[in-house]
């Protein structure tokens, strides 16, 4: 009996340590830190493809930012869009956003748009912009409007799109990756400039 009782306290410890940080909420704080550090020793870097297959983009819904204004995704047309899904409760989401406004420092322009949509619902509004506020993220930040195309219908976040200026979807990427990397500047640019 001592043998069984020696074998399951770790485990029992490691749940109840598990329960505690999903009850307080600091599960994803942990998460996002174990990801980041991946990142930093070269992990989950975001790879763009050439793409040949590449689906047509729906622009048909809305988004608002964070002033509760409704933007008609139709406006983003014609721009190479950086669109990332996203939420405040979501550890891998939070781990790659520091490299997203990097990327975004480095390659903002009129000719490439940056959509951060959250995924929070809309009473965490004070929420994320708490949460923007305390990391100095200067990239714009929206909501979904109401309805979302099927091809953002995705089952995981954070999930990464890149359309081109011809309304193609270019670059999906699903899961925490790191977009600050010269290659991805250089292909954004590259993408801009066509």
């Amino acid at each position: 009996m001592k043998h069984v009782i020696a074998f399951l306290k770790p485990a029992i410890t490691a749940i109840l340590l598990i329960a505690v940080l999903q009850a307080t909420g600091l599960m994803s704080s942990v998460s996002a830190y174990t990801q980041m550090a991946a990142m930093e020793v070269g992990l989950f870097k975001a790879t763009p493809n050439e793409v040949t297959d590449a689906q047509d983009f729906d622009y048909n819904f809305s988004i608002k930012d964070m002033s509760g204004k409704k933007i008609s995704f139709q406006d983003f047309k014609g721009k190479v869009i950086f669109l990332n899904m996203w939420a405040t409760w979501c550890g891998p989401c939070r781990a790659e956003m520091p490299g997203i406004q990097s990327l975004y420092d480095k390659v903002k322009s009129d000719s490439v748009a940056f959509v951060m949509l959250s995924w929070d619902q809309d009473k965490d509004k004070p929420k994320i912009e708490k949460y923007i506020d305390k990391n100095n993220f200067t990239f714009p930040v929206y909501q979904p409007a109401g309805y979302l195309p099927d091809h953002l219908q995705v089952p995981n976040i954070p999930t990464t799109f890149i359309i081109s200026k011809a309304g193609k979807v270019i670059q999906k990427e699903v899961g925490t990756r790191n977009y600050d990397t010269k290659r991805m500047i250089q292909y954004l640019k590259a993408e801009a400039a066509k």
